[in-house]
């Protein structure tokens, strides 16, 4: 793999805009995000830049890229932390520190290669590093119908934890709770 995995700086607002808007145009977007291009494309810049500081400066999320080396990205990936106690999306109480993994993504063009290992290595990472607060496990969401993303999830050490939830866009539909725990001291 000839890509860097780094966090994203706050002055890159514009490639994290740019790189979301090819994100919602893949063919999985309808069940692997809650945006859509259409949404997404009509923010202003104003709303980029917030993003783009906001997992920067503010400690409760990162967002990282794999970036070529010709400068331009080929995916990312992000990290919320969800301190015990708080509600989260879909109105449930946290019950312990934990992190979600969200917005995943590689351009079609560079999948197979290992991206997305590194990307969600360095989520992983960072999740681990932290001591306030301890993260106990990292969390994602899956769309039932997005068996690729499930499967490469399994293969990264995520498990299904038997949680169950609407899909926001169409609650006919669900999503499916994947988890990996911190890994034991060594």
């Amino acid at each position: 793999m000839n890509h860097v995995i780094r966090a994203v700086r706050a002055d890159e607002w514009a490639e994290v805009r740019e790189l979301r808007l090819v994100a919602l145009q893949d063919p999985a977007a309808s069940i692997a995000f809650l945006d859509t291009y259409e949404q997404a494309s009509q923010r202003p810049d104003s709303f980029w830049q917030e993003r783009a500081a906001g997992v920067v400066e503010g400690g409760g999320a990162q967002l990282f890229v794999a970036e070529a080396p010709d400068g331009s990205w080929s995916g990312t990936v992000g990290l919320l932390i969800e301190p015990a106690g708080l509600t989260d999306f879909f109105g449930t109480t946290i019950e312990r520190p934990q992190g979600h993994l969200v917005g995943v993504f590689v351009r079609p063009g560079q999948r197979g290669g290992g991206l997305i290992d590194g990307l969600v290595e360095a989520a992983l990472d960072w999740a681990w590093s932290l001591e306030e607060p301890r993260l106990e496990r990292v969390r994602l969401h899956v769309h039932e119908s997005n068996s690729r993303a499930r499967a490469v999830y399994r293969r990264l050490g995520f498990e299904p934890t038997g949680v169950l939830v609407p899909f926001a866009p169409d609650p006919s539909a669900k999503e499916q709770e994947m988890a990996v725990v911190r890994p034991a001291a060594g």
